[in-house]
């Protein structure tokens, strides 16, 4: 269908840009200015909600167990940076980009490493759908009648984030740094002014700070340890996007690996810096966030503010431009979050095909050279969540950060045993003495997050997150059967040490007709060129009349080869034909059977439905035969013609004139 692919690559050009040579694959690489935003906005968007979380379950035991929020924000803050240590070994030790999946693959096996690969499938997917269904929300919050419309405007978002990812890296980051430093900037200047607020004796007060909450229970011993637990296991969601950067090194310019170990630190400082500062203004502010039905004095009907969004109403003040621009880059970072999982799933899934775990379509890069088709299973996983889960942020939290944390396990236990592994051949002690400490940080993480998964797992199981913990196997189970598929494949056509090729005994051709045209005396004459053993034109009878028509006018044309005519009492065309060339593949087993085909060439989409659809399923059958060979043999109608003129002239006139150089008298 000539008509179809040119209109559809010429969208394909204005959507996502001309193509790029793979000697440009150096320019596409991003420097630290950029990287940072690209994949690290999912982890610095965090900020927006980690604190929320922490205080929604201490709201559980009443507002006496809010003193708490220090000692697990603190915690939280820890483990982001012992995390960030982690990975900064994992990109030095291991620049591929394969990130956890290739620790666990080399140090713990490939079936551990192909469950870190499904859990961060998981989660990759997961962040697209959590992260863009909030951002829509605090729009929607903003702008009530947006409410009615969410998943399609969630759908519409990830489709522009696609859209942007396909024309390149570069673009995409280019496009995405400025919102994430705005955001970055916006926190900071919140956080420092509302210090100064303090520190020169004006109190903040945030507008909850006159609520009280109804607490859902006592607490006290297990039970509150319990309790702490959850509240440090919710305030985990800091952690999300992490391990983007370790997935992502091959983004990075060179030196990578230390492009990409700055870009950690970078992340690691920035992100633990605004979520205490967001946390202790929380406090000091005595934000009191709860679920609506547990905060009494909260006017009936009435949905309280997030807590980012009131510790900004108490340092700059409901009326305050920084207010709503605040919220405008909260809602636009958490959008924009989802953009981490682009950046590191379709890589993710192009090492995964490397290794013959995915389709082989995902290891090729698009005309812009990025991974297109690791994008696009990534935007259309995203949006099945968004349209299954209806947008709604909360039913979504509940699937999340089960997959990174499963990860986080796996990478630094497989780091672990990297180190003691290396610890077992090297000598000198300064490089045992580093290689001791690095173990003892990402032993300390793997313990941690090992814990941390056993909370979450334990207090979201019920709540949704067993969708993740059967999808996980699920997805393992798939990779594992296309790998064992691929294997067959490569095992069944590796010829072996002694094969010799042989030639078919004879080549016995047909020429399918239907009707004594000109397609089909030029699929006759191709035949005859390629001087099969045998030749004969085959017809099928589903009208007496027509066919006999047929013979006379092949004998009257006197055309050298002859006509075969297959019966055909059932009116069927397909059918009969297979079955005649399995008879003369059981009668001469050792010969080939060469069927030729005459085929039209259109030149509108529309024409190929009024034509070839015979031949498309005779073609359909015929090559599950074996020692069958199909042949199709265009005919170009006028139309396709046309079409083929005017898309000459089209790049004649596209193509710059050049001058002939004048010749001097």
């Amino acid at each position: 269908m000539p008509g179809v692919p040119s209109l559809m690559g010429m969208t394909k050009r204005v959507l996502v840009g001309q193509p790029m040579r793979s000697e440009m694959l150096g320019e596409a690489t991003l420097p630290k200015k950029i990287a940072l935003p690209v994949f690290a906005s999912d982890a610095l968007s965090s900020v927006a909600y980690a604190t929320e979380e922490i205080l929604l379950v201490l709201s559980a035991g009443g507002l006496a167990f809010f003193h708490y929020t220090w000692y697990i924000a603190g915690a939280v803050g820890f483990l982001m940076l012992v995390v960030v240590a982690s990975y900064r070994q994992n990109v030095h030790a291991y620049p591929s980009g394969g990130g956890d999946y290739e620790v666990a693959t080399t140090n713990l096996g490939p079936r551990v490493g192909l469950t870190v690969a499904s859990a961060l499938m998981v989660d990759y997917t997961l962040t697209v759908a959590v992260s863009v269904s909030s951002g829509v929300a605090n729009l929607a919050s903003a702008i009530p009648s947006l409410n009615a419309h969410l998943v399609l405007i969630s759908v519409c978002v990830i489709a522009v984030i696609t859209l942007m990812n396909l024309r390149g890296v570069r673009e995409s980051g280019t496009a995405f740094a400025i919102p994430t430093y705005c955001f970055i900037a916006a926190i900071g200047i919140m956080i420092l002014w509302g210090a100064l607020r303090i520190f020169t004796g004006h109190p903040l007060a945030a507008e909850s700070a006159h609520y009280q909450i109804k607490a859902a229970g006592s607490y006290g011993g297990l039970a509150l340890a319990f309790l702490l637990l959850r509240a440090f296991a919710s305030g985990c969601t800091a952690l999300t996007g992490v391990e983007a950067i370790s997935n992502g090194v091959p983004s990075f310019k060179p030196p990578k690996s230390r492009n990409a170990a700055t870009t950690l630190a970078l992340l690691g400082g920035i992100a633990v810096s605004m979520f205490a500062g967001v946390t202790a203004l929380a406090l000091a502010g005595h934000v009191h966030a709860a679920d609506a039905a547990n905060l009494i004095g909260l006017p009936s009907g009435q949905t309280p503010r997030t807590v980012i969004a009131q510790v900004s109403r108490s340092v700059f003040g409901g009326a305050s431009p920084m207010f709503y621009i605040l919220q405008f880059v909260t809602a636009l970072i958490l959008v924009l979050a989802a953009n981490t999982a682009f950046n590191g799933f379709p890589v993710l899934a192009s090492i995964l095909s490397r290794d013959g775990y995915l389709p082989r379509q995902l290891h090729t890069r698009g005309d812009r050279l990025a991974f297109s088709n690791g994008i696009l299973l990534l935007s259309g996983f995203a949006i099945t969540l968004v349209v299954v889960f209806k947008a709604s942020p909360t039913r979504l939290i509940q699937l999340y950060i089960v997959g990174v944390f499963v990860s986080f396990v796996c990478s630094q236990t497989g780091m672990i045993r990297h180190w003691n592994r290396l610890l077992a051949t090297e000598t000198d002690r300064a490089a045992r003495n580093r290689m001791l400490r690095s173990r003892t940080i990402n032993a300390v993480g793997a313990v941690i997050t090992a814990i941390v998964l056993a909370i979450v797992l334990a207090t979201k199981f019920m709540n949704g997150a067993w969708i993740v913990v059967v999808a996980m196997p699920l997805i393992w189970l798939v990779m594992r059967g296309i790998q064992r598929h691929y294997y067959s494949v490569s095992v069944e056509l590796t010829p072996p040490p002694d094969y010799k090729v042989t030639m078919p005994s004879n080549n016995h051709a047909i020429v399918l007709v239907s009707k004594l045209h000109l397609p089909t005396l030029r699929a006759i004459g191709y035949a005859r060129a390629a001087r099969p053993s045998r030749l004969e034109a085959v017809t099928v009878d589903l009208d007496s009349a027509e066919t006999e028509a047929l013979r006379r006018d092949w004998e009257q044309r006197d055309i050298p080869i002859p006509l075969t005519v297959i019966a055909s009492p059932y009116r069927e065309i397909t059918r009969p034909i297979v079955d005649y060339v399995k008879r003369l593949r059981t009668e001469n087993p050792n010969d080939i059977v060469t069927v030729y085909i005459p085929e039209y060439v259109l030149g509108h989409w529309w024409e190929q439905l009024l034509h070839n659809q015979s031949a498309l399923r005779l073609k359909g059958r015929l090559l599950f035969q074996r020692r069958v060979v199909v042949a199709s043999v265009p005919y170009q109608l006028r139309s396709a013609v046309s079409r083929q003129e005017r898309v000459k002239q089209q790049m004649l006139n596209q193509t710059p004139a050049t001058k002939t150089p004048s010749k001097s008298g």
